[in-house]
């Protein structure tokens, strides 16, 4: 994990020096969509589905808010409710990069594991969780954005890389 994190931080700081230019993204965007997750880690993979809402504080800053629940796997489910922060950087007319950072609430509920607490067993926990990560938007249209995006969730329970794709609206 220490050789992903390595390569973030060079590409991160690689394009902090190669963009001078600003966002075309202005202060007071908005976007809403939905996206589809792979999420991996700790010996355990699940796919999810998830909805996001985000908005421009200012020309390169952007908050995101996020939910996404995981499909049950091995009696295990998952949801995660996140607030991630994006630094935009403009490479074309139609792609923005961007470093994101962010906090988090990681859920999981076990349900007759056998591995967990044995059978008819249940239970479930929430933590916190730190995320780091970076994305990539690609405007299709004027007002549909598609969006690809790595993060990893450090929690004290589950860390877990994330890789996921969808599509979001501006407005």
């Amino acid at each position: 994990m220490k050789t992903i994190f390595r390569k973030t931080a060079i590409i991160a700081i690689a394009l902090v020096t190669m963009s001078a230019a600003t966002s075309a993204q202005g202060k007071g965007d908005m976007a809403a969509g939905g996206n589809l997750v792979l999420g991996t880690g700790d010996s355990f993979t699940n796919f999810g589905i998830g909805g996001k809402f985000q908005y421009n504080v200012t020309h390169p800053v952007r908050l995101e808010g996020s939910f996404t629940c995981f499909m049950k796997k091995d009696y295990i489910t998952m949801w995660d409710l996140s607030v991630n922060g994006h630094w935009l950087f403009p490479v074309h007319n139609r792609m923005t990069v961007y470093p994101l950072t962010g906090l988090g609430i990681l859920n999981h509920g076990y349900d007759n594991s056998v591995n967990l607490g044995g059978p008819g067993s249940r239970g479930s926990k929430s933590d916190f969780a730190f995320n780091l990560g970076g994305g990539v938007d690609c405007r299709m249209t004027d007002n549909l954005v598609f969006n690809a995006e790595l993060k990893y969730k450090i929690s004290d329970v589950w860390s877990r890389f994330l890789i996921s794709a969808g599509l979001a609206y501006r407005f």
